[in-house]
C-alpha cells in the first residue's frame, strides 16, 4: 500500500488506530523479510509487492526492481505461463490454495524448480490479486534424479554380476542377485526373507560361521574363506566366500556377502591329488612334483609373509586415514615420555574433535563424512614435525603427540592448525566448513602416562567447545575441578533414582483469554543427600552423555502421567501436563512407543499429554524428526516446540512438523516492555504462529505488563512467577481447586 493509499485509507482514523495499523505493517514486513521463502503478492500479472528472499531466488538484485515486472517473465516461455494460470485459477477461485512443483526461469534465463503455493486474496474477487509463496527445490530435484541414477546403476551390476551376491540382516536374506539364487537353485524372489540357514548342511555348521564371519565385520573388517555349502536340494557346493559389514558401528545395518562356486576347483583339487599319489610311483615325474612342491611352499611363505606385514600394518594402523592408532600411540608415547623425563624436557598431547561432524555424516552421508576425515588428516600430517605423531582414536577424534614441546610451543602448533584447517574441504562436489576444538594437556605438568594426558587434554578440549568452537584451550586445574564434578554427578545420578532422590515440581499454565489453569509443566529436581540442591542445567547434560537420561526420561513422563490421572479422579478439571524432552530421548526410536504404553497404563486421553523439544533438538535430523512427529501425532499426544526463536529455525521444515504450540523463550519476554527488538521479536513469532495454526505460550513472565503485552498480541498462553511459582503436586491441586483470577 502506498503512503497516499494509506493515508486515503485512514482518513479519520484515530491516533491510536493509526499506531496499531502502522504497528501491523512493520510486524508483516518483519515476518516478509525473515521467511525462509520467497513471498510475493501478484495483482493484473504483475509483481506488486515482495520479500527479500523472493529476489533472491529470481535474481533480481533488489525489490524495487522487482516490482511492476511482468510476472510472464518468471516462466520458461508464455505456454508455461499459461498453462500454470489455467491450472491455478480454478483451484484458488474455490477458495483453497493452489500448489505445486514447477519449472520456473531466473532473471538471468537459468530455470530451476519450485515448489508454489498459491493463494486468492479474495476467492470471489480474482481482480483483487493474489500471494504467492515460492521455495527453491532446484537441488533436491538434481539430488534425487542423482541418486535414482546411483541406485539404478547399482541393480544393473547386481543383475549382471557373475559371483552370487546377497545382503543380509540379521542373518536374514533382505536382497540378492540372480547369479546367487542360480549358484544355490532357488527361483527368483525365492529366497527374499529367507534365513541364511537355508545354504548351510546343518545348524552346527550355521552357528559356526556366524561366530567366524561376524566378530572381523563388527570390527570394520572384510571376512575372507572358504566355505562348505548345501544348495536348496541338498547338493554339497564349495564356495570362495567374503563379507562385510555395511556399516561396522551400526550392526543392524546388515552386511553384503559375495559367494563364488569353487566346487570344480576343489574336485579338480583332489583329482589331482589322486593323480600325484600315482605318478608317485614313477621316477621321471617325482623331480617335477618335488619342484612344483618346493615352488608353491616358497609362493605360500610369501603369502604368508605379505599376510603377517598386513595384519601388523593394521594392528598399528588406521584403515581409513593410515594414521598410526591407539596402540601405536600408546607406544611412541611411552618412548617420549621416558626420553622427556631422562631430558626434563616438556611433550605436548592436543585432543582434537571436528566441529558438527555429525551433522555432515547425516546430511551427506558417510562416504563424504571418509573423505573429510581423510583430508582433515593429510593437513594434520603438514602442519607437524617428523617427530611428531597424528593418531586417530577412531570417529572424528584425533590427538597429536609433541616431543620436546612446551606451552608456548603447542601454542603454535594449535595456530598452525587452525589455519590449515580454516579453508573449505571440497568433498564430491561439497564446500564444507571443518573446524576443531582442541584441548592441550603437557607433560609433566598434566599427567605422567598416555591416559592421563588424554584425559586432560579432553577436558581442555570440551572447553574449547564450550568456548564458541574452532579454537584450543589448555588444561587447568579448574577444568580437573569441573571434569571431577562432573564424575562425581554422574555416579550419584547413577542411584538417584532407586534412592527416591528425584521429585516432580509443576508450574500452572494460564490462558490469556479465559485466565483459567489450561495446563501444567512437569519440571525436575534432585535433591542429593549431601551434595544438596543440584540445578537441572548441571545434571540433566551428564545424564546424557552417560545414558541415564532414558530411564530418567522414562520415569519423568510416567510420573507425571501418574500424577495427572490422580489429579482427575480427585475431580480437577482436564489440563495438559507438558514434558521436557531432551534430544537423546527424542532419537530413541521407542519413544512412541513408551509413550503410549504409558497415557494406556493411566487411561489418560492422548490429547492432554503434551512432550516439549527444543529447536535445536528438531532440527539436528529434520526427516527423523518429522517421522517421530507423525508417529506421536498419529497416537494424539501434543508436540510443542520450546524455547522458540533461540536456535536455529526454519520456516520450511517448522510447516512439515506435527506442531501445535510454539513456546517463547524466557530471555524474550524478559524485556518486551522496555525493549523494541524484544517486542518485536515476540510480536513477530505469535504472528507466524497464527499464520500456522499454531497456539503460542510465555514462559518467564513476571509481571502485569508483560502479561497485557502478550495478551494485546494475541498469545495464547503463559506461565511464570507472576502467576505461580513451580509448586509441589498437592500445592498444585490446592491452587487449581482455586477460582480463576479477575483478569
Amino acid at each position: 500500500m502506498s503512503l497516499l493509499e494509506m493515508s486515503s485509507a485512514t482518513d479519520g482514523m484515530s491516533q491510536d488506530a493509526w499506531g496499531r495499523l502502522n504497528l501491523a505493517c512493520r510486524e508483516q514486513q518483519v515476518i516478509l523479510d525473515n521467511a525462509g521463502a520467497g513471498i510475493a503478492f501478484m495483482r493484473s500479472r504483475c509483481i506488486v509487492r515482495c520479500n527479500q528472499r523472493f529476489v533472491e531466488i529470481y535474481g533480481f538484485g533488489s525489490t524495487l526492481k522487482a516490482v511492476g515486472c511482468s510476472t510472464e517473465s518468471l516462466y520458461p516461455d508464455h505456454a508455461a505461463f499459461l498453462a500454470l494460470g489455467e491450472e491455478a485459477y480454478p483451484v484458488m477461485q474455490s477458495g483453497k490454495p493452489f500448489k505445486t512443483e514447477v519449472q520456473m526461469r531466473r532473471k538471468d534465463g537459468r530455470l530451476f524448480w519450485t515448489h508454489l503455493t498459491g493463494t486468492l486474496v479474495s476467492p470471489g474477487d480474482p481482480e483483487g490479486g493474489s500471494i504467492w509463496i515460492i521455495d527453491d527445490i532446484d537441488e533436491q530435484k538434481h539430488a534425487r534424479a542423482q541418486l535414482e541414477t546411483v541406485l539404478a546403476e547399482q541393480n544393473l551390476v547386481l543383475a549382471n554380476c557373475m559371483v552370487g551376491i546377497v545382503y543380509l540382516q540379521d542373518r536374514t536374506v533382505t536382497r540378492c542377485n540372480e547369479s546367487f539364487e542360480q549358484t544355490f537353485g532357488y527361483a527368483t524372489g525365492e529366497l527374499k526373507g529367507k534365513s541364511s540357514r537355508a545354504w548351510y548342511q546343518n545348524d552346527t555348521d550355521w552357528l559356526a560361521a556366524g561366530h567366524a564371519c561376524y566378530e572381523p565385520l563388527n570390527r570394520g573388517l572384510t571376512f575372507v574363506g572358504e566355505m562348505l555349502l548345501c544348495k536348496k536340494d541338498g547338493t554339497p557346493i564349495h564356495c570362495d566366500v567374503r563379507a562385510k559389514a555395511i556399516d561396522p558401528l551400526q550392526p543392524a545395518a546388515g552386511s553384503i556377502w559375495i559367494a563364488m562356486d569353487i566346487t570344480a576347483r576343489k574336485q579338480a583339487e583332489a583329482a589331482l591329488l589322486s593323480a600325484q599319489a600315482d605318478l608317485e610311483k614313477q621316477v621321471e615325474l617325482r623331480t617335477r612334483e618335488l619342484a612344483e612342491t618346493v615352488y608353491a611352499l616358497e609362493r605360500k611363505a610369501a603369502e604368508h609373509e605379505k599376510s603377517e606385514s598386513r595384519i601388523q600394518h593394521m594392528a598399528h594402523f588406521d584403515a581409513l586415514t593410515s594414521l598410526p592408532n591407539r596402540v601405536l600411540l600408546a607406544d611412541r608415547c611411552t618412548h617420549a615420555l621416558r626420553v622427556a623425563q631422562r631430558n626434563q624436557q616438556h611433550v605436548a598431547l592436543m585432543f582434537l574433535d571436528l566441529d558438527n561432524f555429525k551433522t555432515i555424516n547425516d546430511s551427506l552421508g558417510h562416504k563424504v563424512g571418509d573423505e573429510v576425515l581423510v583430508e582433515f588428516a593429510a593437513r594434520l600430517k603438514s602442519v607437524v614435525r617428523d617427530q611428531d605423531t597424528v593418531a586417530r582414536l577412531g570417529g572424528d577424534e584425533f590427538i597429536l603427540l609433541l616431543p620436546e614441546t612446551d606451552a608456548a610451543g603447542a601454542a603454535m602448533v594449535a595456530d598452525k592448525l587452525l589455519r590449515a584447517t580454516a579453508p573449505f574441504f571440497t568433498v564430491l562436489t561439497h564446500e564444507l566448513a571443518v573446524t576443531p576444538s582442541i584441548g592441550v594437556a603437557l607433560f609433566p605438568e598434566d599427567g605422567s602416562d598416555l591416559d592421563a594426558l588424554s584425559r586432560c587434554a579432553d577436558a581442555a578440549m570440551y572447553q574449547a567447545k564450550e568456548g564458541g568452537r574452532n579454537g584450543y584451550r589448555f588444561f587447568t586445574p579448574e577444568l580437573q575441578a569441573r571434569s571431577d564434578r562432573k564424575l562425581l554427578l554422574g555416579n550419584a545420578l547413577r542411584r538417584a533414582l532407586e534412592q527416591g532422590e528425584l521429585e516432580l515440581h509443576y508450574q500452572p499454565q494460564m490462558s490469556l483469554i479465559t485466565g483459567a489453569t489450561v495446563g501444567v509443566e512437569a519440571l525436575l529436581r534432585w535433591t542429593h543427600p549431601t551434595l544438596g540442591s543440584i540445578s537441572p542445567a548441571e545434571f540433566i547434560p551428564v545424564a546424557e552423555s552417560t545414558g541415564l537420561i532414558l530411564p530418567i526420561g522414562e520415569w519423568v513422563i510416567r510420573t507425571a502421567a501418574a500424577q495427572l490421572a490422580d489429579w482427575l479422579a480427585h475431580g480437577v478439571e482436564p489440563i495438559t501436563m507438558a514434558v521436557n524432552l531432551s534430544a537423546v530421548q527424542f532419537r530413541n526410536p521407542d519413544l512412541p512407543k513408551l509413550v503410549r504404553r504409558i497415557i494406556e497404563d493411566y487411561r489418560l486421553p492422548p490429547h492432554l499429554i503434551e512432550l516439549e523439544l527444543t529447536e535445536g533438538a528438531a532440527m539436528t535430523d529434520p526427516a527423523s524428526a518429522v517421522a517421530v512427529m507423525n508417529e506421536l501425532h498419529g497416537l494424539g499426544i501434543r508436540v510443542s516446540i520450546d524455547d522458540f526463536g533461540t536456535d536455529y529455525s526454519s520456516l520450511s521444515f517448522l510447516r512439515r512438523f506435527q506442531v501445535y504450540k510454539l513456546k517463547i523463550d524466557q530471555s524474550f519476554t524478559r524485556d518486551i516492555t522496555i525493549d523494541a527488538d524484544d517486542k518485536a521479536i515476540v510480536g513477530a513469532i505469535i504472528s507466524m504462529a497464527k499464520s500456522l495454526g499454531l497456539q503460542t505460550i510465555a514462559e518467564g513472565v513476571e509481571t502485569p505488563g508483560q502479561m497485557e503485552y502478550l495478551r494485546e498480541q494475541g498469545c495464547t498462553e503463559m506461565q511464570g512467577y507472576y502467576y505461580s511459582h513451580p509448586l509441589g503436586a498437592d500445592q498444585f491441586e490446592a491452587f487449581v481447586s482455586r477460582p480463576a483470577p479477575l483478569q
